[in-house]
């Protein structure tokens, strides 16, 4: 996906009351390099903080009289802190989120429809793909029961080559190792 199709949004939070979150910036600032789940984890925290907020001040302005005006203005500072304190964290969590999931949620349609038609856009080119190989793996047989009528001792070479190849390369690969983020290490032999 290129950049034009895509949204960067940035979101922040913590989970807990006012003393986790202070914690969790304090130890944030000593940390260079923050954990993207655990960013993640503390936006969602947030969200879930804010909405029982929203909550709570809804039900407080629901049922508003002159004896609430305090737990009110209690409610609205600590929605305000909350916010504050997501807007705080955003810098910390980088999401991409492509413009088409965006535009399906302005239109009210779900999201999930995004996903599905880019597996089905995928599964339509895995089988264009599998039909491409497939078709060059009956070419390259026929070509080769042709050659055989024509020219059969230079098939016979052929083979032998291509079967010391498959076996140098499957020499090759038994003496390698794999390393935990992908490289090959390539084993010295003594």
């Amino acid at each position: 996906m290129d950049s034009s199709q895509a949204s960067t949004i940035g979101t922040g939070g913590s989970g807990g009351n006012g003393i986790v979150s202070t914690q969790t910036n304090d130890t944030a600032k000593t940390t260079p390099n923050d954990d993207p789940k655990q960013n993640l984890t503390q936006v969602i925290n947030s969200i879930q903080k804010t909405l029982g907020l929203l909550h709570q001040l809804y039900l407080t302005v629901s049922s508003f009289n002159s004896a609430s005006q305090l737990p009110l203005l209690q409610r609205l500072n600590s929605l305000v802190t909350e916010l504050d304190n997501m807007a705080k964290l955003s810098d910390k969590c980088n999401i991409q989120v492509p413009m088409e999931v965006l535009n399906l949620i302005d239109d009210g349609k779900n999201p999930d429809e995004f996903t599905r038609d880019v597996l089905n856009s995928c599964i339509a080119k895995n089988q264009v793909t599998k039909g491409k190989t497939d078709a060059f793996k009956s070419l390259r047989k026929h070509l080769l029961e042709e050659l055989e009528q024509t020219f059969p001792d230079e098939v016979e070479t052929y083979r032998e080559i291509r079967a010391s190849s498959a076996a140098e390369s499957k020499r090759l690969a038994q003496s390698q190792s794999i390393l935990p983020n992908g490289d090959v290490k390539v084993k010295t032999e003594l």
